[in-house]
C-alpha cells in the first residue's frame, strides 16, 4: 500500500550570528528510511524525543519538504504532485495529531470540526446529510450527539482526542497516520483510545502507522514495530520478534527500560541505562550514530554507517557487530 524508499528530510538553519559569511546548518532530521506498509497492518514508530518519528510522518504525507527519497502511495509516486492530484491522495491518508487541544480550532464547533474535510472534499454536500454524516461518525469514537455544537475547551483531553479521531475518520481514510496520540493523556484514557483505534481498525479495515514512546502501547497495538535513532532506522520486525529476541543495542536498552508490573521482578531487574545524551542530529558521531552510547561499541562503528539489513532471526537491524 505504501512505499518508502531512502527519504530524507533536511532543515537549512542559519550560521552564528557572529560570522554571517558561513555556510549554512544542515540539519538531518530524516536521514536515509525505508519502510513498507500491508493493507491492514498497524507499523508502530518508537524511539528517543528528537530522532524523527513525527518529521517521517510529515515528510511521508509532504507536509514537509523532502531532500530527496521517494513515496509512492498504491503504486503511485508522490514527488511533485500538483496541488489537484494531492487533494484525492490526501482523502485516503488522513492524520492524528499529538496535542489533541492544539490541533482543533478553538473557534469552532464540533460540527465545523469534524466537516471540514468534508467541506473541502465535497463541497456540494447537502447540509442534512453532512450533518447526518458527522453525527454518525461521532457515535463512532463514543461521542454523543448532544455535543456536535460544542467548543473544544468544553472536552477533557481524551474527548478532543476523539474530535481528532472522528475527523481523520469522516472522509473514510484507507491510511492514518498517529502521531503519538495517546501521550498526552491519563494512562485509563490512553488505554480507552488505543482499544477504541483497533476496534476501528477491524470494522473499517484501517492501515495505521502508529508514533509513540511507550512501548507497552506499542506492543498492543502494532504488527511491526520500527525503532528509529538520530534520524536512522535502526530496527524493524515483527511485534513478538522483537519483543522477545530484540537485536540491536539500542533496542535491547528501551526494552530494558520498561518497568515490570510486578513490583518483585522490579526490584530485583537489572538496570543497564543509556550512557550520555542524545547527540545533536546537527553533528552526527562518524560510522554508527549510536556509537558514543552504546556499550558494545568498537573501532570499525566509527568507520562504517551500517544499513539496515536481513538478519537469521527475521529481523532487520542496523548494527556492524551483527
Amino acid at each position: 500500500m505504501l512505499e518508502v524508499r531512502d527519504l530524507k528530510v533536511e532543515f537549512k538553519l542559519p550560521a552564528d550570528s557572529l560570522w554571517p559569511w558561513a555556510a549554512p546548518h544542515i540539519l538531518r532530521a530524516v536521514d536515509g528510511v525505508s519502510l513498507d506498509l500491508q493493507p491492514g497492518e498497524t507499523l508502530g514508530i518508537v524511539g528517543e524525543s528528537g530522532c524523527g518519528k513525527s518529521t517521517l510522518a510529515r515528510g511521508i504525507l509532504s507536509l514537509v519538504p523532502v531532500a530527496s527519497g521517494h513515496v509512492r502511495w498504491q503504486g503511485q509516486d508522490l514527488a511533485g504532485l500538483s496541488e489537484s492530484v494531492w487533494l484525492s491522495v490526501r482523502r485516503d491518508i488522513q492524520m492524528i495529531f499529538q496535542d489533541p487541544l492544539a490541533s482543533l480550532n478553538p473557534r469552532m464547533t464540533v460540527m465545523q470540526l469534524i466537516a471540514e474535510p468534508l467541506r473541502t472534499h465535497e463541497p456540494h454536500l447537502p447540509q442534512a446529510e453532512l450533518r447526518e454524516r458527522v453525527v454518525q461518525v461521532m457515535q463512532q469514537v463514543g461521542l454523543s450527539e448532544q455535543q456536535i455544537n460544542r467548543y473544544p475547551h468544553e472536552f477533557s483531553g481524551g474527548q478532543c482526542q476523539r474530535i481528532g479521531i472522528a475527523r481523520a475518520l469522516i472522509l473514510k481514510p484507507k491510511l492514518i497516520i498517529c502521531d503519538e496520540p495517546v501521550s498526552a493523556l491519563d494512562v485509563s484514557i490512553q488505554a480507552q483510545i488505543i482499544n477504541l483505534l483497533k476496534d476501528l481498525q477491524q470494522s473499517m479495515g484501517l492501515t495505521l502507522i502508529f508514533i509513540a514512546h511507550n512501548l507497552a502501547v506499542v506492543k498492543h497495538i502494532s504488527d511491526r514495530v520500527m525503532v528509529m535513532y538520530l534520524g536512522r532506522a535502526v530496527e524493524l520486525a515483527d511485534t513478538r520478534t522483537l519483543f522477545a529476541q530484540p537485536q540491536h543495542p539500542y533496542t535491547q536498552a528501551l526494552l530494558a527500560a520498561i518497568p515490570e508490573p510486578d513490583p518483585k521482578l522490579e526490584r530485583v531487574k537489572k538496570l543497564e541505562l543509556l550512557q550520555g545524551d542524545l547527540p545533536s542530529p546537527l553533528n552526527p558521531p562518524s560510522g554508527c550514530r549510536f556509537r558514543t552510547r552504546c556499550p558494545k561499541a568498537q573501532l570499525i562503528c566509527a568507520e562504517q554507517l551500517p544499513p539496515l539489513r536481513s538478519l537469521p532471526s527475521g529481523t532487520q537491524a542496523a548494527c556492524t557487530l551483527l
